[in-house]
């Protein structure tokens, strides 16, 4: 018997992108991702946003966006927004009363400010250590990506120490887009999650590259388009579906409607529903 879980509408591949510190950058990759129908999450920094009315100089590739500026950005975007600290700092290296304030109180300010629940992250720096990790449950983060790329596309299980598939600078980037859009899974699903940052475009004027990967792996009638709370939440609720012990029954205990495979045939279980497979 081989059981392998399977995305929305029974889809084997799923991609999001996840990028960092609220640049007017974003504003740009935002327009690529919608007019491609990719999805991601953008991890802000609230207190660090630039005073209304500010003017970089000429020259500034890393320009922060005002409050107002980043509402307008995503709001209604089909982004998510997420948490990098309230100041940017090296939270590994803060006492931890100091470390959960910071993250705790940019969770707040982000929830206020956009209306909506926020529990993912990604690491200030990429750096952190199990005692960050401790802090951030206690904050109610259930995710945060680090800096490590695994040039693979595996599903996460440390959701705290959550690792990507590769920056966008990554020399490989496109062979592993051919791979994962050409090639077929026919055992455990597979996730691309790219990672970077959006002024990195402008600081080495190849905005081509993130152009050519979303015309590539967009549009796709076999990937699932997801942010990262999305992938986290669907993942982590088939990892609560209930078998039998002959495995011929499946009861989901959650909320979303969940698909999966058994030796070669799609099923789907509804929320609180049982079903004979």
């Amino acid at each position: 018997m081989n059981i392998f879980m399977r995305f929305p509408e029974g889809k084997k591949k799923a991609l999001t992108l996840s990028y960092d510190d609220g640049v007017e950058q974003d504003i740009r990759l935002i327009g690529i991702m919608q007019k491609n129908g990719l999805k991601g999450t953008f991890n802000l920094n609230s207190g660090l946003y630039a005073p209304e009315g500010t003017v970089y100089p000429e020259g500034t590739i890393h320009r922060r966006m005002t409050k107002q500026q980043v509402m307008e950005a995503y709001t209604d975007s089909g982004m998510e927004v997420a948490v990098h600290g309230l100041t940017h700092p090296f939270l590994e290296q803060l006492p931890a009363n100091l470390c959960l304030n910071d993250v705790a109180k940019d969770r707040e300010n982000l929830e206020e400010q956009f209306g909506t629940m926020i529990r993912g992250m990604a690491y200030p720096f990429g750096t952190y250590s199990d005692e960050v990790v401790e802090c951030l449950k206690c904050a109610g983060i259930v995710y945060s990506r680090t800096v490590i790329s695994t040039g693979d596309f595996r599903i996460p299980t440390d959701w705290l120490r959550l690792t990507a598939t590769c920056h966008h600078n990554d020399p490989k980037l496109m062979e592993l887009a051919r791979k994962f859009v050409e090639e077929d899974t026919n055992r455990a699903s597979w996730l691309f999650y790219l990672w970077g940052h959006s002024y990195e475009f402008e600081a080495k004027d190849n905005w081509d590259v993130i152009e050519k990967f979303a015309e590539y792996t967009g549009g796709k009638e076999d990937i699932w388009y997801a942010t990262n709370i999305e992938v986290y939440e669907y993942v982590e609720a088939y990892r609560k579906l209930v078998y039998s012990m002959d495995g011929h029954k499946v009861f989901n205990p959650t909320a979303y409607v969940l698909y999966f495979e058994k030796d070669g045939e799609v099923h789907c279980v509804n929320p609180g529903e049982s079903i004979q497979i």
